[in-house]
């Protein structure tokens, strides 16, 4: 009985720490290498959590309304390797980033790179092609 037990937690266990590996996706299966966006926006919400890091975006529309966007970006580890820290990007940073919309057309992207008001450019480190400053096709 004990090890009847011991192999349902074993297995438990196992499938938990494989829900991560489910949860991952390329970046051909969410997002369009033919739908490139450019978007200038105010940062409202920094999410630093694995296996990606989030950034909500206010983007100001030609007729004065504001969209809501969310551009996936690589690993807060990734990240701070490329020059990130977790004071980059407070609500209120002005930004322009570069990636890829969702290929269901949401309000959502994976970006590639990221420009401040003051030119600086960073890399957003994730699936994106050109992300990690590797030259593109």
């Amino acid at each position: 009985m004990r090890r009847r037990v011991a192999i349902a937690i074993a297995g438990a266990v196992l499938l938990a720490a494989a829900a991560p590996v489910w949860a991952h996706h390329a970046f051909a299966q969410e997002f369009d290498e033919k739908k490139p966006v450019t978007l200038k926006g105010t940062v409202t919400k920094w999410e630093l959590i694995n296996p990606h890091s989030w950034i909500h975006l206010d983007v100001k529309n030609g007729d004065g309304s504001v969209t809501a966007w969310m551009i996936e970006g690589g690993s807060p580890n990734n990240l701070f390797r490329l020059g990130f820290s977790k004071d980059s990007l407070p609500p209120g940073t002005e930004i322009l980033v570069e990636g890829y919309q969702a290929k269901d057309g949401a309000n959502r992207a994976v970006g590639k790179n990221l420009t401040f008001s003051d030119g600086k450019r960073l890399f957003l480190g994730g699936s994106a092609p050109g992300s990690h400053g590797e030259s593109e096709k």
